[in-house]
């Protein structure tokens, strides 16, 4: 029999209803045979809830031994593991695993907690070859794991503040008047649980309809602004008091950064939603590219550029040209007014240095550093938050410039990392798995 802590999360899944319903859909789509969702902890393997069209055999609350699935070593990395065909698969062509339990295709992914705690693992496995390594059968799979996750965590929230109800209820039931408190707080407590459901659901539909707000509806009223005020600027601002004049170029750039903010928003939106082709391309001609587009912003000022070391890298080709394009450009906003501005770009390969990297994999680790103005390293996470402003210096920027930038290094399965001394100048090191 299954220790008590263990048994209540096989439970907490099999209460889920829709889990069912995901591994058919998972079944379905791929093709795979058998699907499923494991609670996986350093030395456990348990199944929670099955979906087994090819008679593997497993049943909810059953388990195997740890050390004989591929799932140990997602648990380690956090990162999902797809294998299309074992016998052409160059990591895991002589794994024990695969061995094993006679599979050919295999794919599972990492399901996490809110607090960032690693449950278990949404997995596929089939003895025959697959076509798993497909946008979208990863983002399937991730928005599937992301759901459960969700549910998991909701469960939990909920149990904790049955568990905290009941001891309260035990502690008032000397009066009356005390157990009427307790049933008020516990059904604040499930109110709440409700109007959180509803206000995600809300949430996801509002995102949904956010791009094309931004594309049409908030962009229309600008245009006309921007089309008076240019008719004003050509044909009456010699009629405008000095203060008229003030106004009025107040209003130009608050319709500017407007529209600036609109545009970044909707790139921060593709980022996450737009197809994600990956590519072999020259990171050499992707930063004169974008150099070449900054022109303008550095054409009166002293910048000199240190490129060096870069190579060939699969990319996303429009997400990595901005995030290059919004890395410089911050530099320059941040620029030091006591001396010429360097921005030194580039390139090394290098292994998983860093704790949250893997150890046993190669990375492309890109480099862009400045002598700017910096900023204090006890900022070097805030920093990516969507509309962090870490300085009182007045530029155009939207706060939202390093959240893409962030964005589009985790859509590459990478790692960006931040350092900053004060009045010294600042550096991202980015990290991207070769393969």
């Amino acid at each position: 029999m299954l220790e008590e802590n263990f048994q209540q999360d096989v439970t907490n899944i099999q209460n889920i209803t829709i889990v069912p319903t995901l591994l058919n859909v998972i079944c379905q789509t791929t093709g795979m045979g058998f699907a499923a969702v494991a609670r996986v902890t350093e030395d456990r393997w348990i199944t929670c809830s099955v979906q087994d069209n090819v008679a593997f055999g497993l049943k909810p609350g059953d388990e195997l031994q740890i050390k004989t699935t591929i799932c140990d070593e997602i648990r380690q990395d956090k990162r999902a593991v797809i294998i299309d065909n074992v016998s052409e698969d160059a990591e895991f062509r002589y794994h024990h695993t695969p061995a094993m339990y006679g599979l050919q295709s295999y794919i599972s992914v990492p399901i996490m907690r809110k607090d960032g705690s690693f449950f278990g693992t949404l997995c596929a496995i089939d003895p025959k070859p697959n076509n798993l390594k497909t946008f979208k059968v990863r983002e399937m799979f991730n928005l599937f794991a992301d759901l459960i996750s969700f549910h998991i965590t909701s469960i939990e929230e909920a149990n904790e503040s049955k568990t905290i109800l009941k001891e309260k209820d035990n502690l008032l039931e000397k009066t009356e008047v005390e157990k009427q408190k307790a049933v008020k707080l516990k059904s604040d407590i499930e109110k709440k649980l409700i109007e959180k459901n509803i206000s995600l659901e809300k949430m996801n539909n509002e995102l949904e309809a956010f791009n094309y707000i931004s594309s049409h509806d908030l962009q229309e009223p600008l245009r006309k602004i921007q089309l008076f005020t240019d008719t004003i600027e050509r044909e009456e601002v010699n009629n405008l008091s000095e203060k008229g004049k003030t106004a009025f170029n107040k209003i130009k750039t608050s319709a500017f950064r407007m529209q600036n903010l609109i545009n970044d928003l909707l790139i921060y939106s593709k980022t996450k939603f737009d197809d994600r082709k990956f590519v072999l391309k020259d990171l050499n001609e992707i930063t004169r590219d974008v150099i070449e587009d900054l022109t303008d912003e550095f054409e009166n000022k002293n910048v000199v550029f240190d490129i060096h070391g870069l190579g060939k890298l699969s990319v996303i080709e429009f997400q990595f040209r901005q995030l290059l394009y919004n890395l410089i450009n911050n530099s320059m906003k941040f620029a030091s007014p006591d001396r010429n501005l360097i921005i030194t770009i580039s390139s090394k390969i290098t292994n998983g240095i860093l704790e949250k990297l893997s150890p046993l994999t190669k990375y492309y680790q890109i480099t862009i550093a400045d002598n700017g103005i910096g900023f204090d390293q006890t900022y070097n996470e805030k920093i990516f938050g969507l509309f962090q402003a870490l300085h009182t210096k007045p530029t155009k920027s939207t706060g939202i410039g390093l959240t893409i930038v962030k964005r589009i290094v985790e859509n590459h399965n990478g790692f960006i990392k931040a350092e900053g001394i004060l009045n010294q100048g600042a550096k991202f090191d980015i990290f991207i798995p070769l393969e």
